[in-house]
C-alpha cells in the first residue's frame, strides 16, 4: 500500500490533495460539471469541447483568443483531475470566509448581518470593478433579498469559501 500512496503523490505536485480538501458532494458536482463539459466524450476538455458548449449556450461568436486563454490556465491536458485542481486553486485563493464576512460588517452598521440591497447595488455598480447589469441580476437571483430589501452577507461569505449555501 506503501508504493501506491507515494505514487498518488508523487505525481501531482501541489494541487494533488485536492480530493482530500473537498467534500465528496463538492467532488460529485464537479465531475458532473466536467461531464457536461467533455462533450466528446474523452476525457480530456479541448478547444472544440469548450467551443461547443458555449455555442449549444448561444454564443456562436467566442473568440479563438478567448478559448486559448481558457486551455492555457491549464498546466496540460484537461482531465478530470486537473480540472478539480484548478477549481480548487481557485477555491482556495479566495479569502477565508470570516475576513469576506467582515469586509461586508463594515457596511452593516447595525450589526444585524445584513446589508441593504440598493446601498450594495450601487456600490458594486459604481466602485472600481464594476459590476454589469447582467452581474447584479445574476447575483440577486443567487442571492435574493429578504421581503424588507435585506441580503444576508454571511451567506455569501459562505458560498464564495465553500461553494453552495447554508442549511438553515
Amino acid at each position: 500500500m506503501a508504493p501506491k500512496k507515494a505514487k498518488r503523490r508523487g505525481g501531482g505536485g501541489a494541487g494533488s490533495n485536492v480530493f482530500t480538501t473537498m467534500e465528496q458532494s463538492q467532488i460529485q458536482e464537479y465531475k458532473e460539471a466536467f461531464t457536461i463539459l467533455d462533450v466528446n466524450k474523452d476525457g480530456i476538455i479541448s478547444k472544440d469541447d469548450l467551443r461547443d458548449v458555449v455555442a449549444n449556450l448561444g454564443n456562436l461568436n467566442l473568440k479563438e483568443s478567448e478559448i486559448d486563454q481558457c486551455i492555457t490556465e491549464a498546466p496540460g491536458p484537461i482531465n478530470f483531475t486537473v480540472f478539480l485542481t484548478m477549481f480548487g486553486e481557485k477555491l482556495r485563493g479566495s479569502d477565508p470566509e470570516d475576513v469576506i464576512a467582515n469586509a461586508f460588517k463594515v457596511l452593516d452598521s447595525e450589526g444585524t448581518g445584513m446589508v441593504k440591497k440598493e446601498f450594495l447595488e450601487e456600490l458594486l455598480t459604481t466602485i472600481c470593478d464594476r459590476f454589469s447589469a447582467e452581474e447584479v441580476a445574476n447575483l440577486w437571483e443567487a442571492f435574493p433579498p429578504d421581503v424588507a430589501g435585506n441580503v444576508d452577507y454571511k451567506n455569501i461569505a459562505y458560498v464564495i469559501t465553500h461553494g453552495e449555501g447554508k442549511e438553515e
